[in-house]
């Protein structure tokens, strides 16, 4: 039985691969830009922290991030077809890890969550750094689409209360 004070299962599984909850918010909170409805950290990583919880329980971001850490593990093995562990540690050439944390923050958050996928992926954040290149795009794309989300929510929801209009 499912109760709402489990952890999401892609939680428990990243978890097990050593990243928290509270990397994934501190690094999208390192590009955090104050917008309107979202002006403070706090308010920041509150929402974070929602957005977060909902999309680790989807079964296609899971699907999509499992995927990308098992192309980390056999591209450095040289598991993968025209892919020789020397060019896969070279790393010039590969332009699949960012298709799929494009697709990633696509599926989470439309074109919005692209564009800041490309924000995230230009400047590595906190563990995005300490990760591989399918790995860092999979959790790029994870933190952009929640942190795109984020921004997205928290303007519609100033909006609807009247504290902010566009003109």
């Amino acid at each position: 039985m499912l109760y709402l004070s489990e952890k999401p299962p892609l939680l428990k599984w990243l978890e097990e691969r050593g990243i928290r909850l509270e990397d994934l918010i501190n690094t999208a909170l390192e590009l955090f830009v104050p917008h309107p409805g979202v002006e403070t950290r706090e308010k920041a990583e509150k929402l974070l922290r929602e957005e977060l919880e909902e999309i680790l329980w989807d079964v296609n971001v899971a699907c999509l991030v499992v995927a990308c850490f098992r192309l980390e593990e056999d591209a450095r093995e040289g598991r993968i077809p025209g892919l020789s562990r020397e060019r896969y540690e070279r790393g010039p050439g590969l332009v699949v890890d960012e298709l799929l944390g494009m697709a990633l923050a696509s599926y989470i958050a439309g074109t919005k969550g692209v564009f800041e996928f490309i924000r995230f992926d230009q400047r590595k954040p906190g563990i995005l750094k300490e990760l591989g290149p399918f790995t860092n795009d999979a959790i790029g794309g994870l933190i952009a689409g929640a942190s795109s989300n984020m921004y997205t929510r928290a303007l519609r929801e100033a909006r609807q209360k009247g504290l902010w209009k566009p003109y």
